[in-house]
Formats: C-alpha cells, sequence, structure tokens
C-alpha cells in the first residue's frame, strides 16, 4: 500500500534514468567504434621486418649455431620476418629467393614497415635475384633434340667466378638404330651474373660413342666433336633455375666431319 504520493514518480524517474544511461552508453560506443576500423585496416598493411645492424650475420637453416649456414647478410638488408623461436632468441626470416632462414635477433632490429615502403624488403616472386653471385656449383638436366634424336643430358657446373664456370657433360641421343653418347666439358662465360635472366655463352669439346643396337650388325664408333653455344640462365625462387640453350657441334670422324644443332631446356639449381 503506497503511503506516500511520492514514491511512484521516484520510482519512474530511477526507472527512465536507467534506459537513458544505457542508451548514453550504447551511443557512445558506437560513436566511439566507428574509428577503429580505419586504423586497423591501415596497419593491417604494416609488417614486421629484421633490419641487420651489425657488419655482417649469418642466416642459417634452424635457431641455432650447429645449423647449416644458408646465406650470409650486410649491414641495412632487409628481410621479412615470419615468426620467432620459443627455444631462443632467433627471427625466422624470408630471403629474396623465397628460402627461409633464422638469424639471431642480436644482430637485428624489429621495425613495422608497410609493405610498400621503399626500404621494405619485396616479396619472393617467381623470380628471384640470380644465386651466381654466391655459388660454387650446381647441375641441370636438359632434354631437346640433336640433329633428329631425342637428346637427355646432365650438365654439373663449378663456379670459378660469378662470371666464369666449368661444365663436364654427359648426354644419350637416341637413334632408330642405336644410340650416341656424347661427353666432354665447356667453358662457360656468363654476361650478366647479377641479372635474374642471364646470358650466357659456352664452349666446349669431348668424344661421341656411337652404340648400334644388339640386333644390327655394327661396330661401335668413335670420334671426336666440338660444339659451340648459348643461351639464357632464368633464376627462379628456391635457387632453382631454368636452362635455355642452343648449341652448334661439329662431329669429326677420320676422313670427314659434319654439323649438327642441339636445342635443349632444362631444370637445375645452384648450391
Amino acid at each position: 500500500m503506497r503511503t506516500d504520493g511520492r514514491a511512484p514518480t521516484l520510482r519512474v524517474f530511477l526507472r527512465r534514468l536507467s534506459w537513458g544511461g544505457l542508451l548514453a552508453v550504447l551511443c557512445a560506443t558506437s560513436w566511439s567504434g566507428a574509428a577503429p576500423p580505419l586504423e586497423v585496416s591501415a596497419a593491417s598493411s604494416a609488417e614486421t621486418y629484421a633490419r641487420v645492424i651489425v657488419d655482417e650475420v649469418e642466416l642459417r637453416s634452424g635457431p641455432g649455431l650447429a645449423h647449416r649456414l644458408v646465406a650470409r647478410a650486410a649491414r641495412g638488408d632487409t628481410f621479412l620476418v615470419i615468426g620467432r623461436e620459443t627455444s631462443g632468441y632467433w627471427l625466422e626470416v624470408a630471403l629474396p629467393d623465397g628460402r627461409h632462414a633464422f638469424v639471431l635477433g642480436d644482430a637485428v632490429e624489429r621495425i613495422a614497415l608497410d609493405r610498400d615502403a621503399p626500404e621494405a624488403a619485396g616479396r619472393p616472386g617467381v623470380f628471384a635475384p640470380p644465386a651466381l653471385e654466391g655459388s660454387w656449383g650446381g647441375f641441370t638436366l636438359q632434354g631437346g633434340i640433336l640433329g633428329g634424336d631425342a637428346l637427355a643430358e646432365v650438365r654439373p657446373a663449378w663456379f670459378l667466378a660469378p662470371e666464369i664456370a666449368i661444365e663436364p657433360y654427359v648426354g644419350v641421343a637416341l637413334q632408330r638404330d642405336g644410340r650416341r653418347v656424347l661427353y666432354g666439358g665447356a667453358l662457360a662465360v656468363n654476361f650478366a651474373p647479377d641479372w635474374s635472366v642471364a646470358p650466357y655463352f659456352s664452349l666446349g669439346a669431348g668424344g661421341i660413342l656411337e652404340q648400334p643396337r644388339d640386333d644390327v650388325v655394327r661396330d661401335q664408333l668413335k670420334s671426336f666433336h666440338v660444339r659451340a653455344g648459348g643461351g639464357l640462365l632464368v633464376s627462379l625462387r628456391w635457387r632453382m633455375l631454368v636452362r635455355l640453350e642452343a648449341t652448334n657441334l661439329v662431329r669429326f670422324a677420320e676422313d670427314s666431319y659434319d654439323n649438327e644443332q642441339s636445342y635443349t631446356a632444362g631444370l637445375g639449381t645452384y648450391f
């Protein structure tokens, strides 16, 4: 039973105050929450990079000095940070050729950069910086034609310098009545070892062994050959390369010689 006419008025006032306060909180939240999405979208393009702050640092295949050396970086080099190992202060970074490596955190400073900033390291694409500068060897597997015969060839390489390589080779050309085995060595000159698509020239010499099929009555023939040509080395991610080559081969027999052209393409790697 109401004994005071002011009680209902007080109750209504408190009820209106509660609803008004809730409405005010909702309005304040909606107005204060309108701006952050712009800040989030602007910050979402920023990524963490590691900038080398020492004269030289080693990048390894795992988080520790016992892991294999992958590359070396100089002061000012910048890498995209992939993650951090909890077992120690090692940062996992992305190399320009698409591989991942680990760098000691004390040798770098972590910075946040927009991915379009000039000093930000670019993300690896299909093509990669050529690995000739820091490689000592490599090999390619090539296939194509020699004259009218199918040719398969293996060509390892040892780099004397980024511009010069010694390349022994062995290949097999299949014929209707047998096969020809090519073997020899070549000197390759890379005209632009710092290009992703690098032209080169190759000059080599060796032997040819012609082997007939078992059901063909014919002796094995041996001859000498000289080959010269060139092509392109296309550097891809993960230190892979595509090799395109065209050569002219001169075969010398006992009393004659002839010319043949070879056109090959192959896939290889540097190390």
